[in-house]
């Protein structure tokens, strides 16, 4: 196999502040991207159909991370075996994990695939989803689960990618399929009045399309980590390795989701003007959300690297410069969000009921996001250790187990409002903070001295 390295990025030497911003700033801008898809779902319906589809977009946010972010968790899993093999000179092995991994995409995929089109109306029924909101969720969610195998595909393939430093040319597909999602949501809901129906497929379409692209470059690239459709197998070694760093992640994310999805039954409690401004509040969210996500990877890709290559105290340097470098970012989004909170919540909806509780929980939560970074951030290095286990643990015991105690105990005993409710996400961070640090100390006391 050829060894041609010219789009690959080699972060055990050099600069790791270089290295970091390199990597993670095309990472960072594919994110907003592949933001865009829901987050132009929510604008078109917001703007051009009404609150009842806005509410009904919003509500489907929780479910569809479950898909994204448990795939993310199998992406990760891969990445470190590819990232360690690529740091090691391994390309034998890095070669195995790709095939493995795209194998392993496509059974996973249609698993969900069908699963989900079982399953809508009853999650949608446990997230105490509104009446007249719950027809319009389950259509957008039925034909969203249709297209799944075109995300998972496109996140794999960006996954394997970026374990070996190129962040560059996925972002061009995303650019590319986020402009034609934006056409199309226009076009089946100004042209042909497809309304919530409409919005999803123009995000599957758009989905197919990256994925067909970033499987014609794995293939036709004559680089270290060229995918041939002859080599395509599951390679049993290969599998325990993905499945044993990616399955805590994918499996922490699922979990998350689902707390996340009861979180979300508290908001429908309070009806279609609090559901929509949550769903203003979350699409802000996870803006700001997103150089956390790109240096969380950033740090997962360096540490695997330079595992691989034996270079620890340069694993531990480039640890804390990712951490410190997303700090900076995020207290200056949360400050400007803050400041712009109303004028950031009305590009959504015009309803002024719904942009008063969309600022209300900007208000409550924004400010805690800087916890949030540090744990993302810390749980990305430990992965890049193939530490998944540690992680999970933590996040589960912060984001399911304290944010539900908290949220039963607040809204039984003490007060239920839409302001309290939402702060069962800072109680999250803020826990799982703290357990991490202690963790991420305990867990590189011993690293060898190189």
């Amino acid at each position: 196999m050829a060894k041609n390295k010219s789009s690959t990025l080699n972060m055990t030497e050099g600069s790791i502040l270089k290295e970091m911003i390199l990597f993670s700033l095309p990472l960072l801008l594919g994110n907003i991207f592949q933001l865009l898809y829901n987050t132009v779902d929510t604008l078109v319906v917001g703007n051009f159909v009404g609150t009842a589809a806005l509410a009904a977009v919003g509500s489907t946010t929780m479910v569809v991370n479950l898909v994204v972010f448990f795939f993310n968790g199998l992406s990760i899993g891969a990445g470190v075996i590819i990232g360690q093999s690529y740091g090691a000179g391994n390309y034998k092995r890095l070669h195995i994990v790709i095939e493995t991994t795209i194998l392993l995409t496509v059974f996973v995929s249609l698993i969900f695939t069908v699963g989900g089109m079982l399953l809508v109306k009853p999650i949608l029924l446990c997230m105490a989803t509104p009446a007249d909101v719950l027809p319009s969720a389950m259509l957008y969610l039925r034909i969203y689960f249709l297209g799944i195998i075109g995300l998972t595909i496109y996140n794999m393939g960006s996954g394997i990618l970026r374990a070996v430093g190129d962040t560059t040319r996925p972002l061009y597909f995303l650019i590319l399929t986020s402009i034609l999602n934006i056409i199309l949501d226009l076009v089946f809901v100004l042209v042909f009045k497809a309304g919530i129906a409409g919005v999803a497929y123009a995000t599957i379409i758009s989905q197919f399309i990256s994925a067909v692209l970033v499987i014609l470059l794995l293939s036709k690239t004559d680089d270290i980590y060229k995918l041939t459709y002859h080599d395509l197998r599951i390679d049993l070694n290969s599998l325990k390795d993905i499945l044993g760093v990616g399955l805590p992640a994918a499996f922490q994310s699922i979990l998350t989701s689902f707390s996340n999805i009861f979180v979300q039954s508290y908001i429908n409690f309070f009806g279609s003007a609090v559901m929509a401004g949550w769903s203003c509040y979350n699409k802000l969210d996870q803006f700001v959300f997103l150089p956390i996500l790109s240096m969380m990877n950033a740090s997962t890709t360096f540490v695997s690297q330079n595992i691989g290559a034996g270079k620890y105290k340069r694993v531990r340097k480039g640890t804390w410069t990712a951490l410190i470098l997303t700090e900076i970012v995020v207290v200056i989004t949360i400050i400007l969000l803050l400041i712009f909170s109303k004028e950031a919540v009305s590009i959504f909806t015009k309803d002024q009921q719904v942009i008063q509780y969309g600022v209300l929980f900007i208000h409550v939560n924004m400010i805690f996001f800087v916890f949030g970074t540090f744990n993302n951030v810390i749980a990305g290095a430990l992965r890049g250790r193939g530490d998944s286990k540690g992680p999970m643990i933590i996040m589960l015991c912060a984001f399911v187990l304290i944010r539900q105690i908290y949220l039963f105990i607040m809204t039984k005993y003490i007060s239920n409002t839409p302001a309290l409710v939402g702060f069962g996400y800072p109680i999250g961070w803020m826990a799982c903070s703290l357990i991490m640090l202690i963790y991420y100390l305990f867990r590189v006391r011993n690293d060898p001295k190189d």
